[in-house]
């Protein structure tokens, strides 16, 4: 019995999710979240499996999260289950840690599917991500400048983008404000980028937020 947990801050979602995987013989669902914080105590608690998340949910998004729970639970598999399509988000996820990532308007027999590969074990690399995979191999300069940012970067920059100050991501992501500004520095030396309403432009360009 392959045991889930399922992280998404829309109750429907979370509803609709645990009774189309009850209806596999392989598949219980044994916990919930609405938050990356939940998630995280949801690891902490739970003897999962895999774990199916969204990405944008209020307070700590599964972004956030997706670090914290690989450091306290390696061997959980994560699947990615989001409204941005793969090629916002996949490429930079997997190197952090993600076990697979599909869109929310996959048919929901691959859900199924992805959450049987990562419980072998497995990465579920979909179509859409393999696709990428090759362009990314195919391409001289290794992609666009944000896949070339760390993990912590990475989300700094997209909070920076959405307008959040540096207290405030110290806060949310427990780091001091002088190291926040460490890694908007870098960041924005890596982007080629002069200022935050500059990286508003390029995360709303790039689809990266709403």
């Amino acid at each position: 019995m392959i045991r889930v947990g399922i992280v998404d801050d829309h109750a429907i979602v979370r509803s609709g999710l645990k009774q189309f995987f009850s209806e596999q013989v392989d598949l219980r669902v044994v916990g919930e979240a609405a938050s990356g914080r939940e998630a995280i105590d949801l690891v902490r608690t739970t003897e999962l499996d895999v774990l199916v998340m969204d990405l944008s949910m209020p307070g700590q998004s599964g972004i956030d999260a997706l670090g914290m729970i690989r450091a306290k639970a390696p061997d959980v598999g994560i699947l990615i289950l989001s409204g941005y399509p793969e090629e916002h988000y996949a490429m930079n996820l997997i190197r952090q840690g993600a076990s697979g990532y599909l869109n929310k308007e996959c048919e929901p027999m691959e859900i199924v599917n992805a959450i049987r590969t990562i419980a072998l074990g497995r990465r579920y690399i979909s179509p859409a991500v393999a696709e990428l995979l090759a362009q990314q191999l195919n391409r001289k300069e290794g992609g666009a400048p944000h896949e070339q940012l760390s993990e912590r970067e990475f989300q700094v920059f997209l909070k920076l983008a959405k307008g959040e100050t540096a207290g405030d991501i110290a806060k949310a992501l427990s780091l001091s404000v002088k190291t926040v500004s460490t890694y908007r520095t870098r960041l924005m030396e890596k982007m080629s980028l002069a200022s935050n309403s500059d990286l508003t432009y390029y995360a709303l360009k790039n689809k990266l937020i709403d």
